[in-house]
C-alpha cells in the first residue's frame, strides 16, 4: 500500500507542479533539487559518529578530567558541523546570481556575468575521486573565463546525482531556464 504523503519524492510525481508558488521569495536563495542518497548517508554516518563520541564525552566527563571530555565534545561538534556543511553542498539560484557551494569555499556569480550555463557531455570525475567516466556535466560559461577554468556545476556522477539520471536532467533543465529567466529580467 503506498503512502505518497509519507515519501520524499512526491513533488516530482507525474502530477506534480514544478512551478515556484507565486509568494516564493524570489532573492531567497534555493537548490532546485534534493540531495541525493550518497550525500544525505555519508552525513548520517557522520553525525552517528559524532553521537557516540557525545555520549564519550559526557563519560569521560563524569569518571575522567574535564579537560579530555571537553576535547570529546569540540571534536563531536567539529563532525556536527561537518555534517550540516555536507548537506549545504550543492547549486544554489536566486534573483541576484547563481551559488556555488563547496564544502570549503562558495562563490558567487551574478546573473550579469553569466553568459550560458549549458548542459555538455564530458568525461566527469567520480564522486570527486581523481578517477573520470564518461558523463554529462551542467557547465557555466562567465564573461571573461574560459569555460576550462571552471568546474562543471553539476554531474551525472556526483554525491547528488550517482544513478539517478532522471533527477540531473530535471536540475539541469531547472538551473537552465532560470539562468535565462534571470539574465533576461
Amino acid at each position: 500500500m503506498p503512502l505518497p504523503f509519507l515519501t520524499a519524492d512526491r513533488a516530482f510525481d507525474e502530477t506534480a507542479d514544478d512551478l515556484a508558488l507565486p509568494y516564493d521569495d524570489r532573492d531567497r536563495w534555493r537548490r532546485p533539487y534534493r540531495p541525493g542518497p550518497c550525500r544525505v548517508g555519508a552525513a548520517a554516518l557522520v553525525l552517528l559518529l559524532a553521537s557516540y563520541v557525545l555520549v564519550a564525552a559526557v563519560v569521560i566527563a563524569v569518571a575522567g578530567t574535564l579537560n579530555a571530555g571537553a576535547a570529546c565534545l569540540g571534536g563531536a561538534a567539529v563532525a556536527i558541523v561537518c555534517a550540516l556543511r555536507l548537506l549545504r553542498v550543492g547549486v544554489w539560484v536566486s534573483a541576484r546570481g547563481l551559488r556555488r557551494v563547496g564544502f570549503f569555499l562558495t562563490s558567487t556569480t551574478p546573473w550579469e556575468r553569466v553568459v550560458t550555463v549549458r548542459t555538455v557531455q564530458q568525461p566527469v570525475r567520480w564522486l570527486g575521486l581523481p578517477r573520470t567516466v564518461q558523463g554529462q556535466a551542467l557547465v557555466l560559461v562567465r564573461q571573461g573565463r574560459a569555460p576550462e577554468d571552471v568546474p562543471p556545476l553539476l554531474t551525472t556522477h556526483n554525491a547528488d546525482f550517482l544513478g539517478r539520471a532522471e533527477a540531473f536532467d530535471r536540475a539541469a533543465d531547472a538551473i537552465e531556464v532560470w539562468a535565462d529567466e534571470y539574465r533576461r529580467g
